[in-house]
């Protein structure tokens, strides 16, 4: 996909899920800055953020960077799991880093107070970026390298890097945290790992996942099992990505998963304050230094 394409389906996204936000403005709401977050909390509705994971649609124009965050983007990883023209994603070999348009596309995205997501950046662009960046970066969707090997996870070493330069590693709910589909215990035990390394400031959660439950209808898994094959053979798939591989805990597959989760972490003798910073208090601080 060249970065102009790329840039076009994002409008076109994007757009669509303003429509969305317009027909139901007693539901859902938009987000420019933290403070919508509040009162879409205080007001009972549903904020949407938008993100990218990849960087293809501004590789060459880091002018566009700019017309993303207008439409309501303030969240982006410079790549995905592959290679673009930033730098070498988690599944590339070569661990090359990031490239010089690389680099200056962090620094524009420091001017431009967006938030810097490295979650499928390789390692070294990973940590390329945490030196470059002036404000607090985050992995917003992984895992604990030291609990479960897998390219996606992210060592106590950057752990502790996301930390120090202020930001947040959130613990996603997916089959790689075991191998295996994961259970309410995992994911609580990436999270207490991840709190040891990094600090109560410094956790958040970022399921990777959808916020209703999911039922799992003979169609869900024929759409899923195909979603599966189109990224193995695109060459995006990680390793452990199968057809039954479903994102999503047995035990948190609840619309109260992060009630729950709370139940969990309190029982095993946090604090009140501790969890609320991991549900969002961390997240929220992040989005509060590093939006403009």
């Amino acid at each position: 996909m060249t970065p102009l394409q790329a840039f076009h389906d994002i409008v076109t996204s994007v757009t669509g899920w303003d429509k969305l936000i317009d027909l139901h403005p007693a539901v859902f709401t938009g987000v420019q800055t933290a403070d919508d977050i509040r009162r879409a909390k205080k007001d009972g509705k549903l904020a949407l953020l938008y993100g990218l994971q990849d960087g293809v649609s501004f590789q060459d124009d880091p002018d566009r960077l700019q017309v993303l965050q207008q439409l309501g983007i303030h969240i982006i990883q410079p790549t995905y799991n592959r290679r673009n023209l930033l730098g070498d994603g988690c599944m590339e070999p070569a661990n090359a880093g990031l490239s010089r348009t690389g680099r200056d596309s962090i620094e524009r995205m420091n001017e431009l107070g967006l938030l810097v997501d490295l979650s499928h950046c390789g390692r070294q662009t990973a940590a390329d970026a945490i030196a470059v960046s002036r404000r607090p970066v985050a992995f917003t969707h992984t895992g604990c390298d030291a609990l479960q090997k897998h390219p996606r996870h992210r060592t106590d070493a950057e752990i502790r890097q996301v930390a120090e330069s202020g930001g947040v590693t959130g613990i996603y709910i997916m089959p790689y945290l075991t191998g295996a589909q994961p259970t309410a215990a995992n994911v609580v035990a990436h999270i207490e790992h991840a709190l040891d390394v990094a600090g109560e400031d410094h956790v958040s959660i970022g399921t990777d996942g959808y916020l209703s439950p999911t039922t799992l209808t003979d169609e869900y898994k024929a759409i899923f099992a195909a979603s599966n094959r189109h990224r193995r053979e695109a060459g995006i798939a990680a390793p452990g990505e199968t057809e039954t591989g479903y994102l999503f805990a047995d035990d948190l597959n609840t619309p109260d998963r992060f009630a729950t989760l709370a139940d969990l972490l309190i029982e095993r003798g946090h604090s009140e304050r501790t969890v609320e910073k991991v549900l969002g208090a961390n997240l929220m601080r992040v989005f509060d230094e590093v939006w403009n």
